[in-house]
């Protein structure tokens, strides 16, 4: 027996939703009767043909019960932007996937782009006072004792930040406190010319007040990318975040003589304190917290976003953070120090490659100091390079089926087995050509890290994720100051760089074990009540 069509009226527009809803047969504009496997079939053709937010012409073919076919009509589907914002339609319920181009196209990544580059500020801000400080000493007679004593105060600011900056970012969120970061350390860049000029101690505080304000700009983007990015994506948006922080560092030793030959030594410090607050105005204007606060995100991003997440258990309608976090509880579980060692021996190795390479290249290699800035700049390119990479690739893991626990141990591993294989190889090479490829590939693997540990701050404690992010940071701290000084008592003492470098290599090998034990990439429950 034929099925039967009959339309009360003719169909002109009609949403996305109304195929959705197997009773949209029912709808007051039309009438449709025939068997219900033709309703799947008219359901699937339509959807799978919608492929505009504008509409697009869409023939439809139904069968009957004997087989015979005819055309019905051809009708205009018009799709509204709350229906469908990409060409990708979810399926089984809500976005299931995110190609290339809705990644590169969306909100979210305008979000990490923005923390790229305050992260890029961040460094270039630290950085410039290495440059600067020769002709400042000049200028001052400063002995080179005093010299590091200025160049440590940033350092003095930022043990003490991290922490409370953790716990600021986990009860306002990270737009707020980012913004504030960011305006803080550029007055303190804008104002280190006049301090120098004024005074010693005016320079020490303006030197620690950037420290201070930079203590809370890697907390903020780890909690920005934890409600903003689902899990399958976070390890990407990390290395974006990342390169920006490591193209600072080249940046800044590059652009920081430039600036100074044209303006002065204090060219730089103004021309990055400026960049700074046009960073905050574009900031504040045009980014949220959380993506349901977002007016420009669509409303496939957001539903993409919070399935993922809720898929995750990650941060989902929680009651809000306590201001004081609880510390016992933080500190009384495994995971928690796995991260603690990770971001001291990550902090250790990229304080002292980023202070004493150069000296290394000079005593060891004999390479003009001149060059210095080519030596370091090429390494941190190569760190901003791989971390995206690596981050893409951990995604891809994941998505793949592998777990995420498994992922992280993998990156940090990598981060961690690989830099400690070529700054063995550094200790060997005969020539500056050899030893700046040995470091270039240890600076590089070394990023790998970051999707190791520091994505995995988010995923133990997404509510906590700022004031851990902080307890690491500031262990990381007190690691980079101990190799930093270390450094150069141990060359004192043994008279050889080579020796240093073999001992964080072993450093490197512990740290990478202590995490592939202790390690989950779970969410760790810290509100139960320490026994």
């Amino acid at each position: 027996m034929n099925s039967t069509l009959s339309l009360n009226r003719p169909v002109l527009n009609f949403t996305l939703n109304s195929f959705r809803n197997p009773k949209f047969i029912e709808a007051k504009q039309f009438k449709l009767q025939f068997p219900s496997h033709l309703i799947a079939s008219l359901k699937l053709r339509c959807l799978g043909n919608v492929n505009s937010r504008t509409g697009v012409r869409v023939p439809q073919q139904l069968l009957d019960d004997s087989g015979e076919s005819s055309r019905i009509l051809s009708r205009r589907i018009r799709v509204s932007s709350n229906d469908a914002q990409f060409s990708s339609l979810p399926n089984k319920g809500g976005a299931e996937s995110s190609s290339f181009t809705e990644f590169i196209t969306s909100e979210r990544v305008k979000v990490v782009a923005m923390l790229a580059l305050a992260l890029a500020l961040c460094n270039a801000d630290r950085v410039v006072m290495s440059v600067a400080i020769v002709p400042l000493s000049l200028a001052h007679g400063w002995s080179r004792s005093f010299s590091g004593i200025v160049q440590s105060s940033f350092l003095w600011g930022y043990l003490i930040s991290p922490i409370a900056g953790g716990t600021l970012v986990d009860y306002y969120g990270g737009k707020v406190v980012m913004a504030c970061g960011v305006a803080l350390w550029s007055v303190a860049t804008f104002l280190t010319p006049w301090a120098a000029e004024n005074s010693l101690l005016a320079l020490l505080f303006a030197r620690a007040m950037l420290g201070v304000a930079e203590g809370v700009a890697l907390p903020c983007m780890n909690n920005m990318v934890a409600r903003w990015f689902p899990p399958t994506e976070r390890a990407r948006a990390v290395g974006i975040a990342m390169a920006g922080f490591q193209l600072g560092n080249a940046i800044g030793l590059t652009l920081s003589p430039i600036l100074m030959s044209q303006g002065g030594i204090f060219g730089p410090f103004v021309i990055f304190g400026l960049c700074g607050f046009l960073w905050v105005l574009v900031w504040l204007s045009a980014t949220s917290s959380t993506p349901d606060q977002s007016p420009q995100i669509s409303k496939y991003e957001l539903d993409y976003i919070m399935n993922k997440r809720q898929k995750s258990n990650a941060v989902v309608n929680k009651p809000k953070t306590k201001m004081i976090p609880p510390f016992r509880r933080l500190l009384s579980k495994m995971p928690t120090w796995s991260l603690i060692v990770a971001n001291s021996m990550h902090s250790w190795g990229f304080f002292v490659i980023l202070s004493w390479m150069p000296i290394y290249f000079n005593s060891v290699h004999h390479v003009d100091l001149r060059q210095a800035a080519w030596f370091s700049a090429v390494p941190w390119s190569m760190m901003a390079l791989t971390g995206y990479f690596a981050g893409l690739w951990s995604d891809t893991l994941i998505r793949n089926g592998t777990s995420i626990t498994l992922t992280r141990k993998i990156m940090q591993s990598i981060g961690f087995f690989g830099p400690a294989i070529a700054l063995i190889g550094l200790t060997a090479a005969k020539s500056p050509s050899t030893a700046s490829a040995w470091l270039s590939l240890a600076v590089g693997l070394k990023a790998f890290s970051h999707s190791g540990f520091l994505v995995n701050l988010q995923e133990i404690a997404p509510h906590y994720s700022g004031v851990l992010h902080g307890l690491s940071n500031t262990a990381g701290t007190f690691s980079a100051i101990l190799g930093t000084v270390g450094a150069g008592f141990f060359v004192e003492l043994v008279g050889s760089f080579q020796g240093f470098l073999l001992l964080t290599s072993l450093l490197y090998i512990l740290a990478a074990l202590f995490y592939n034990i202790f390690s989950t990439g779970e969410s760790v429950n810290f509100d139960e009540t320490v026994s």
